[in-house]
């Protein structure tokens, strides 16, 4: 449940901090004073879209935050995406948060870390559920169909295990399609395949050796200038000139002379040491450059050979490479890859007569549990009807009928049925559902969008509310405006099914009517005023006496009859529910 709302620079909300009790909370007040804004916010809140227009004017960043309680009904569900984005701190609690920026980003929080929007949304579905003032109408879609009787049939694990058995199928089939398309250009195909193999495979490509060929090929296009160079080095360390001596007599000279100084002072023995080390480094240089001479390769027929080289590796790499920085391993992970793909076509009549028999088992297994599927799914149909009635009857909409519309349709791709039929399916099953209905005696069942008025589809809501409720396990509803379409009869009865869901769950309700407001266990009174020349909205809870000015208010202008109704409503809503608390 919502436990805490604070709301900052949002649309023409201030600053606005809300503390919500759990059972059933009204929010109450004039049109436009800001109530459906506070819904807009939570729903923000649960990753909906938002726009620069839900900025307060003149505000850099509109910033939401709400303090969850999570039951223990969601809280291996909450637990687990949490723990997988490293988010867990209190599992009895999450915190989300939402800034709006007036340079049109948006940012998503949870427990004080940013995520992404679409984990916010994931969460917001285990917390709360929002019927706006047309969100209600998603009774109208039929696509929502089904997922409602499926809840109230509780087929979940049926249905998971069936969804499992058709992705399977899918992804046979869609393999079946590439093997049997590949089929009808498999010569070709594999003509292709044979030569990219060869040419890959003819070069016998060492995945390190273009770097040594590269080596090779500077040391052999310069070979005059290395040698030229060595030569000039031995020169000046070992041969001298008329001119100048060679290095290594002049240190033998220099060497001789530490070697006297350190005989006459002991104490610098150290300085023969290090000139007798310098003398056989100059020494090792020496054979090393005589070494590097010798190997040095005058061969303009292997220079050519190098360059060839060379020359194929790049013609490969532009070949068969992936672009850009491609190397020799790429070209080979071509060639390994063209080995698997003509493994795969010379082999594709076996692999297709295994995935046809694959095919033929799943579609049995479809067609067990989308028939156990189908079944339990027409056993909840009744169910839900007449509990459906009985609610409807409830909300004053007497003798109405309900019923759940089963379609299904031939398909000789579909699966077999037991009285021989074959139907189509989809990921859900075998059928598409929609809600009928008539809403009065002597009319026809008929599709709810063609008949259903503002009023009697707010009441379907709430009837097919009160029959889910068992099933549903978020623990925040929230109905803004609800009664939009009814009177202050049927109010009552519909402050009294509000209360009941209550029972289970957290509801919020937005309403003007106030014999539904009644039954509000916390009442919220929600009001626009001017401050320094600027409209905001404040919220204040409501006590007993101020709450009956409200309700009175309600009913019209305040005076002692309108206080004595609503004194009246408060007692017999008190009397109802002491009475079924007491039950």
């Amino acid at each position: 449940m919502i436990q805490e709302l604070r709301i900052e620079d949002f649309a023409i909300i201030d600053r606005l901090e809300l503390h919500f009790k759990s059972g059933l909370v009204i929010l109450t007040g004039e049109t436009g004073a800001g109530k459906s804004i506070i819904i807009d916010a939570v729903e923000a809140l649960l990753g909906s879209r938002t726009d620069l227009t839900m900025l307060r004017s003149g505000a850099e960043k509109a910033v939401l935050e709400a303090v969850f309680e999570v039951p223990a009904a969601v809280r291996p569900e909450v637990t687990t995406l949490l723990a997988s984005e490293e988010l867990l701190d209190d599992p009895s609690l999450v915190t989300l948060g939402r800034e709006i920026r007036s340079n049109g980003r948006s940012i998503a929080r949870v427990n004080g870390r940013t995520v992404s929007l679409n984990l916010l949304r994931q969460l917001g579905e285990y917390l709360v559920d929002v019927h706006g003032q047309s969100e209600h109408l998603s009774l109208l879609r039929v696509s929502q169909h089904l997922g409602l009787l499926d809840s109230f049939a509780e087929v979940e694990p049926l249905r998971q295990s069936y969804s499992a058995v058709y992705k399977n199928l899918q992804t046979v089939r869609h393999e079946l399609v590439d093997l049997r398309q590949a089929e009808s250009e498999a010569a070709r195909r594999m003509d292709m395949l044979n030569f990219q193999i060869n040419e890959i495979e003819s070069a016998r490509l060492k995945p390190d050796e273009e770097e040594s060929l590269r080596e090779e090929r500077n040391r052999l296009a310069n070979a005059e200038g290395l040698s030229s160079s060595a030569q000039e080095a031995l020169q000046v360390i070992d041969e001298g000139s008329p001119d100048s001596p060679a290095a290594t007599d002049l240190l033998g000279q220099a060497l001789r002379a530490v070697g006297a100084l350190a005989k006459l002072d002991p104490t610098q023995a150290s300085l023969e040491e290090q000139a007798q080390d310098v003398f056989e480094r100059l020494e090792d240089l020496s054979l090393n450059l005589r070494n590097y001479l010798e190997g040095i390769e005058f061969n303009p027929k292997r220079l050519d050979q190098v360059e060839e080289r060379l020359n194929l590796i790049n013609n490969l790499k532009r070949k068969y490479g992936k672009g850009g920085l491609t190397t020799i391993q790429d070209v080979l992970t071509f060639g390994v890859e063209a080995h698997q793909q003509l493994e795969a076509i010379t082999h594709a009549g076996e692999r297709v007569a295994v995935l046809e028999s694959e095919e033929s088992g799943l579609l049995e297994k479809l067609s067990v549990q989308g028939q156990q599927l189908s079944q339990k799914r027409h056993q909840a149909a009744q169910d839900l009807a007449h509990e459906m009635e009985i609610e409807l009857d409830n909300l004053h909409m007497n003798n109405a009928r309900f019923q759940v519309d089963f379609r299904t349709r031939d398909d000789p791709d579909g699966v077999l049925l037991e009285d021989g039929r074959r139907v189509a399916f989809d990921a859900n099953g075998l059928e598409q559902v929609e809600f009928l209905v008539a809403p009065n005696p002597g009319e026809g069942l008929k599709p709810l969008v063609k008949i259903a008025s503002g009023g009697e589809t707010s009441r379907l809501m709430l009837a097919i509310k009160n029959v889910l409720a068992r099933a549903d396990q978020v623990p925040t509803l929230i109905f803004d405006e609800i009664d939009q379409g009814i009177g202050g009869r049927v109010g009552s009865v519909v402050g009294h099914k509000l209360w009941n869901l209550a029972r289970n769950h957290q509801v919020l309700c937005v309403t003007h009517l106030p014999q539904l407001a009644a039954f509000g266990e916390q009442h919220l009174h929600v009001q626009k005023t001017i401050l320094d020349g600027r409209t905001t909205t404040q919220v204040s809870q409501l006590a007993r006496e101020t709450r009956l000015d409200e309700l009175a208010l309600m009913i019209g202008e305040i005076s002692d009859g309108t206080r004595q109704s609503a004194q009246e409503l408060l007692q017999t809503v008190e009397r109802i529910t002491r009475r079924k608390t007491s039950a």
